[in-house]
Formats: structure tokens, C-alpha cells, sequence
């Protein structure tokens, strides 16, 4: 399990979050803490959707 965003190894991470792509649902969204509370853009590999 690994951040989209910063590649970051999430498995001794507290405070991630999981979500389905808010346009495809088509993929899961992991992200560490710091790049959502930085606004750190992700993008979905299957439709392409880029969100913060």
C-alpha cells in the first residue's frame, strides 16, 4: 500500500485515507496525511482524473 501521490509506504502510516476515484469509481485512492493536508495533486491510472 503506497501513496499516489508520493509513493510513500503507507503500511506504518495511522492516518491515510482510502477512497474510490470520484469520477470512475473505477480505482482506490491512497493517501498519506502530509500530501492531503499539502493538497498534493493525484492522478487516477484509469481515467486519468486529477484532483488535489
Amino acid at each position: 500500500m503506497k501513496c499516489i501521490s508520493c509513493h510513500k509506504n503507507l503500511l506504518s502510516e495511522d492516518d491515510f485515507t482510502k477512497f474510490s476515484c470520484p469520477s470512475c469509481g473505477g480505482e482506490e485512492i491512497l493517501r498519506c496525511a502530509n500530501c492531503r493536508v499539502k493538497g498534493v495533486l493525484y492522478q487516477c491510472t484509469k481515467c486519468d482524473f486529477e484532483g488535489p
